[in-house]
């Protein structure tokens, strides 16, 4: 993937991951302690996924340009 297809990908990842953090911190606070394991993973992962695709695209998207 070029530079600037990975970037709504990370944009998308990263957003799905924090509405994914959120979602467990409301649930969390109403009362529910049995969260679904998606959910868990969705929100340990998916943001740290999406900040990794964003600085990798970046990083190659700058190296584009100098050449």
């Amino acid at each position: 993937m070029t530079a600037p297809k990975l970037i709504p990908l990370a944009i998308g990842l990263f957003a799905v991951g924090v509405l994914a953090i959120i979602a467990v911190f409301v649930l969390f606070a109403t009362g529910h302690s049995d969260l679904p394991v998606w959910l868990n993973v969705a929100a340990t992962y998916l943001p740290a996924i999406g900040l990794g695709l964003g600085i990798i695209a970046v990083i190659r998207k700058a190296r584009q340009k100098k050449s």
